[in-house]
């Protein structure tokens, strides 16, 4: 289908008293803007008429020009449709052939880019993927309710006065903050008011606003190790000097911590489901954690990541339930529970921390979209969450079981999943025997060529030590995609890997001396 232009080509002027005709003037300048791809082949042109008016002169000018570009192959004209820019136009194969090379040339000549931006470049890590079924953080949009989100948005967009098209207050739609309020107060037991609530765009925007108030250049922070890329990428902008923290069974290990660098400023922790290796963090450490904090004066970032999806058991405490010195952030998104395009989440921050962050949001941030938040906020209110979430808590523990059986199935004798308590991931670890060459980042790349896209497990460390294996998203899925792209995974791996070997001496272990996870398929979680 032929593009229609929506506006005159910016740039044509026309100049009464120069040499050259005016129709002249309209051929070379609609002729420069064809030949340097200003208008591309097939673009439909402004009617003669419409083009006269802009350009303030008579029609039979344009016609004039019009009539020229036809006669030489620059135009086309289909009866009733219009005129169009030709498809293959004179002097074309020349003209794309210059444009090619100077692209080449300007590809091959690197940029002088800033310390921090190599740095931050360096720490972005693995990006997410989405549309394939090992995909990460991909919900099941299949299963979302479609019909109810468009009934709420068209309805808020009705209702809507002048005021929705203009910016919110920095903190958010007054009501969305109370309806997660009450969620909170509900789900996780946590004592807050709206007022205490501030709706961000996602828990990357939450971070770095915060990292932005609490940092100096230079300060030290704990991250979880592995962890989340993009949260490295965050605080490397910020100029935070970043310590790499094991984690171990427990979660963060709160005593490597403190040899590392007990003075840090900031902790950023995921004690509900850890990302990517899904522990837990109990209850003592938890506690350790926290006086660590206060002995520090240091604050804690708590991502409360997953915390929705727990399949079994009910899930430990927040740590900011149990902060009684006002050092938790609590941070929580709806993307990945609803759906990534979203892009609205939420902060709990001590009241005098709060106060500061609403004041500084304007400064800093772009508050969040507020189109959405109306909708989300009567989806909450109404019931319309909750119901959802227990519908995708008996979907994604379905989904999980089905993974672990097909990789059972397929990938039994090569690598090793578990289930486990939380979450929309497994871990797939090589068998002891497939250790040896087992390159996760060059069989994700043999994977991709495939069409299976696959997280590397190794590129979610930032030291040296680094584990290898696989994150298997399930919970955007089907049983019968996980099962096709399984066999066809088995395929690659039976090809690219070295053929097992008897396993022998002691097991590695990384250089803060954490002892590492290897997940069995009997559904025990063992520690070697």
């Amino acid at each position: 289908m032929a593009r229609t232009a929506r506006y005159l080509l910016t740039g044509i002027a026309l100049d009464p008293d120069a040499e050259l005709p005016l129709h002249r003037q309209v051929y070379a300048q609609l002729r420069a803007a064809i030949l340097d791809g200003r208008l591309a082949p097939g673009v439909r042109l402004p009617s003669s008429r419409l083009f006269a008016h802009e350009l303030g002169c008579a029609r039979g000018t344009v016609l004039l020009a019009f009539d020229q570009l036809h006669a030489e192959g620059y135009l086309r004209s289909t009866g009733g449709s219009g005129t169009f820019v030709a498809e293959e136009v004179p002097d074309h194969l020349l003209s794309v052939r210059r444009r090619s090379k100077q692209r080449a040339a300007s590809a091959d000549r690197r940029p002088r880019l800033s310390v921090l931006a190599e740095k931050l470049l360096a720490a972005g890590g693995p990006r997410p993927s989405g549309g394939t079924p090992f995909a990460t953080g991909q919900p099941a949009l299949g299963d979302f309710p479609h019909d109810i989100w468009a009934k709420l948005m068209a309805e808020s967009w009705r209702s809507a006065g002048s005021g929705r098209l203009l910016a919110l207050t920095a903190a958010g739609h007054p009501a969305l903050r109370e309806a997660i309020a009450d969620y909170l107060r509900g789900a996780r037991g946590l004592d807050c008011r709206a007022e205490d609530v501030i709706v961000t765009s996602g828990t990357q925007q939450a971070l770095n606003l915060v990292a932005r108030l609490v940092l100096d250049p230079g300060d030290r922070v704990w991250l979880e190790e592995p962890g989340y890329p993009a949260l490295r990428a965050i605080l490397t902008a910020v100029g935070a000097a970043i310590e790499a923290v094991p984690v171990d069974r427990e979660g963060i290990s709160v005593a490597a911590g403190r040899r590392i660098a007990p003075r840090a400023r900031l902790a950023v922790v995921a004690p509900s489901h850890q990302y990517p290796l899904g522990a837990v963090m109990s209850l003592p450490r938890r506690l350790e954690l926290l006086r660590w904090a206060e002995e520090a004066d240091a604050w804690i970032i708590e991502d409360d990541y997953d915390s929705e999806f727990r399949y079994r058991g009910r899930p430990l405490e927040p740590l900011r339930l149990l902060d009684e010195s006002g050092r938790v952030i609590y941070l929580g998104t709806f993307s990945k529970v609803l759906f990534p395009g979203l892009r609205l989440g939420y902060l709990l921050a001590p009241p005098a921390l709060g106060a500061t962050l609403i004041r500084a949001i304007p400064l800093l941030e772009a508050p969040a979209a507020s189109v959405a938040q109306a909708a989300l906020a009567r989806f909450i209110a109404e019931g319309h969450f909750a119901a959802h979430l227990r519908r995708m808590r008996h979907l994604y523990a379905a989904r999980q079981a089905a993974l672990i059986e097909a990789a059972q199935r397929h990938l039994g004798d090569m690598l090793t999943l578990a289930p486990d308590e939380a979450g929309m991931h497994l871990v797939g670890y090589p068998l002891a025997e497939r250790a040896r060459g087992f390159d996760d980042v060059a069989l994700a790349e043999a994977a991709a060529g495939a069409g299976i896209v696959l997280a590397p497990l190794s590129r979610y460390y930032a030291g040296p030590a680094r584990q290898s294996g696989f994150l298997f998203g399930y919970a955007g899925a089907t049983p019968a995609a996980m099962e096709a792209a399984m066999l066809r995974l088995a395929e690659i791996l039976k090809r690219e890997l070295p053929k097992p070997e008897a396993a022998s001496g002691a097991p590695p272990r990384d250089e803060a001396g954490e002892k590492h996870c290897e997940i069995r398929t009997t559904g025990t979680r063992r520690y070697r």
